[in-house]
Protein backbone atom coordinates (compact mmCIF):
# COMPACT_ATOMS: atom_id res chain seq x y z
CA UNK A 1 0.00 0.00 0.00
CA UNK A 2 1.14 3.28 -0.56
CA UNK A 3 0.71 6.26 1.41
CA UNK A 4 0.42 9.75 0.10
CA UNK A 5 0.86 12.64 2.33
CA UNK A 6 -0.21 15.75 1.04
CA UNK A 7 -1.27 19.28 2.44
CA UNK A 8 -5.16 19.91 2.95
CA UNK A 9 -7.25 22.73 2.44
CA UNK A 10 -11.20 23.23 3.45
CA UNK A 11 -12.17 21.19 0.87
CA UNK A 12 -11.28 18.24 3.20
CA UNK A 13 -13.19 19.76 6.11
CA UNK A 14 -16.53 17.25 6.13
CA UNK A 15 -13.73 13.66 5.87
CA UNK A 16 -11.37 15.36 8.36
CA UNK A 17 -14.11 15.63 10.57
CA UNK A 18 -15.52 12.39 10.04
CA UNK A 19 -12.30 10.89 11.06
CA UNK A 20 -11.30 12.78 13.60
CA UNK A 21 -14.64 12.67 15.40
CA UNK A 22 -14.97 9.28 15.01
CA UNK A 23 -11.56 8.20 16.86
CA UNK A 24 -12.21 10.57 19.35
CA UNK A 25 -16.03 10.10 20.41
CA UNK A 26 -16.32 6.14 19.46
CA UNK A 27 -13.04 4.94 19.80
CA UNK A 28 -11.60 6.61 22.90
CA UNK A 29 -14.88 8.02 24.46
CA UNK A 30 -13.62 11.89 24.63
CA UNK A 31 -16.63 14.18 24.84
CA UNK A 32 -15.65 16.35 22.55
CA UNK A 33 -18.12 17.68 19.33
CA UNK A 34 -17.33 19.61 16.33
CA UNK A 35 -18.62 22.79 18.11
CA UNK A 36 -15.16 22.10 20.41
CA UNK A 37 -13.11 22.04 17.50
CA UNK A 38 -14.31 25.04 14.82
CA UNK A 39 -10.52 24.91 13.44
CA UNK A 40 -11.49 21.54 11.61
CA UNK A 41 -14.36 23.85 9.06
CA UNK A 42 -11.34 26.91 9.08
CA UNK A 43 -8.10 24.92 8.04
CA UNK A 44 -6.91 27.76 5.61
CA UNK A 45 -7.35 30.60 7.52
CA UNK A 46 -6.55 28.52 11.07
CA UNK A 47 -3.80 26.57 10.10
CA UNK A 48 -2.23 28.02 6.71
CA UNK A 49 -2.52 31.58 6.91
CA UNK A 50 -1.16 31.96 9.74
CA UNK A 51 2.20 29.93 8.79
CA UNK A 52 1.28 26.19 9.86
CA UNK A 53 -0.05 23.58 7.79
CA UNK A 54 -2.26 20.65 7.89
CA UNK A 55 -1.32 16.97 6.32
CA UNK A 56 -3.37 14.36 5.55
CA UNK A 57 -2.57 10.57 4.78
CA UNK A 58 -4.35 8.67 2.02
CA UNK A 59 -4.08 5.18 0.87
CA UNK A 60 -5.91 4.58 -2.56
CA UNK A 61 -7.65 7.81 -1.89
CA UNK A 62 -9.37 6.91 1.36
CA UNK A 63 -8.27 9.80 4.36
CA UNK A 64 -6.31 7.57 6.61
CA UNK A 65 -4.56 10.12 8.82
CA UNK A 66 -4.05 13.74 9.42
CA UNK A 67 -1.45 16.08 11.20
CA UNK A 68 -1.35 19.66 11.98
CA UNK A 69 0.68 22.43 12.82
CA UNK A 70 -0.48 25.80 14.55
CA UNK A 71 2.27 28.94 14.40
CA UNK A 72 1.75 30.66 17.92
CA UNK A 73 4.82 32.46 17.61
CA UNK A 74 7.73 33.49 15.75
CA UNK A 75 9.99 30.28 15.94
CA UNK A 76 7.55 28.10 17.95
CA UNK A 77 4.06 26.08 16.97
CA UNK A 78 1.71 23.35 18.15
CA UNK A 79 0.99 20.11 16.78
CA UNK A 80 -2.40 19.32 16.33
CA UNK A 81 -4.94 16.70 15.06
CA UNK A 82 -2.64 13.55 15.34
CA UNK A 83 -5.07 11.06 14.35
CA UNK A 84 -4.68 7.81 12.00
CA UNK A 85 -7.38 5.77 11.71
CA UNK A 86 -7.44 2.31 13.91
CA UNK A 87 -7.14 -0.04 10.77
CA UNK A 88 -3.73 1.83 9.53
CA UNK A 89 -2.16 1.69 12.82
CA UNK A 90 1.18 0.08 14.00
CA UNK A 91 4.80 -0.02 12.76
CA UNK A 92 3.73 -1.92 9.31
CA UNK A 93 2.47 1.07 7.75
CA UNK A 94 4.22 3.42 9.87
CA UNK A 95 1.59 6.84 8.96
CA UNK A 96 2.05 8.58 12.19
CA UNK A 97 5.80 8.49 12.24
CA UNK A 98 5.69 9.83 8.70
CA UNK A 99 2.80 12.28 9.28
CA UNK A 100 5.47 13.41 12.26
CA UNK A 101 8.70 13.65 10.05
CA UNK A 102 6.63 15.23 7.11
CA UNK A 103 5.84 17.89 9.75
CA UNK A 104 9.22 18.30 11.11
CA UNK A 105 10.89 19.01 7.69
CA UNK A 106 8.22 21.27 7.41
CA UNK A 107 9.22 23.33 10.61
CA UNK A 108 12.78 22.94 9.93
CA UNK A 109 12.03 25.02 6.14
CA UNK A 110 10.38 27.48 7.63
CA UNK A 111 12.48 28.13 11.03
CA UNK A 112 10.18 27.03 13.99
CA UNK A 113 12.50 26.14 16.17
CA UNK A 114 9.80 24.39 18.80
CA UNK A 115 6.77 22.28 19.10
CA UNK A 116 4.70 21.55 21.75
CA UNK A 117 1.55 19.56 21.88
CA UNK A 118 -1.33 18.64 24.08
CA UNK A 119 -2.59 15.07 24.58
CA UNK A 120 -4.81 13.31 27.10
CA UNK A 121 -3.62 11.02 29.52
CA UNK A 122 -6.05 8.14 28.30
CA UNK A 123 -4.05 7.71 24.71
CA UNK A 124 -1.21 5.90 26.08
CA UNK A 125 -0.53 4.80 22.56
CA UNK A 126 0.18 8.28 21.24
CA UNK A 127 2.07 8.82 24.61
CA UNK A 128 4.40 6.55 23.64
CA UNK A 129 5.04 7.54 20.06
CA UNK A 130 5.82 11.35 21.17
CA UNK A 131 8.33 10.04 24.03
CA UNK A 132 9.96 7.61 21.14
CA UNK A 133 9.89 10.44 19.18
CA UNK A 134 11.97 12.48 21.81
CA UNK A 135 8.98 14.86 22.71
CA UNK A 136 10.16 15.91 26.32
CA UNK A 137 7.19 16.31 28.93
CA UNK A 138 6.27 19.64 30.01
CA UNK A 139 4.12 21.14 32.57
CA UNK A 140 0.83 22.75 31.91
CA UNK A 141 2.70 25.78 33.76
CA UNK A 142 5.96 25.42 31.70
CA UNK A 143 4.21 25.71 28.09
CA UNK A 144 5.04 29.12 26.14
CA UNK A 145 1.98 31.59 26.91
CA UNK A 146 1.11 31.96 23.57
CA UNK A 147 0.60 27.89 23.32
CA UNK A 148 -3.00 26.86 21.84
CA UNK A 149 -4.70 25.03 25.06
CA UNK A 150 -7.46 22.67 24.35
CA UNK A 151 -9.79 21.56 27.05
CA UNK A 152 -9.71 18.31 26.90
CA UNK A 153 -5.59 17.60 27.12
CA UNK A 154 -3.51 17.04 30.48
CA UNK A 155 -0.80 16.03 29.14
CA UNK A 156 2.20 17.97 27.30
CA UNK A 157 4.96 17.51 25.16
CA UNK A 158 7.89 19.78 23.69
CA UNK A 159 10.33 18.99 20.97
CA UNK A 160 13.09 21.32 20.06
CA UNK A 161 13.97 20.82 16.62
CA UNK A 162 16.24 23.80 15.49
CA UNK A 163 19.45 24.02 18.64
CA UNK A 164 19.10 27.90 18.24
CA UNK A 165 16.59 27.85 20.99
Amino acid sequence: MKIDIQPLDNSYSDQLIDMILNIQQKEFNVPITIEDQPDLKQIESFYTEAGGNFWGAFIDGQLVGSIALVKFDERAGAVRKMFVKKEFRGKELNIAQELLEVLILFCRENGIDAIYLGTVNILKAAIRFYERNHFVQVEKENLPVRFPLMNADNVFYSLIINQTV
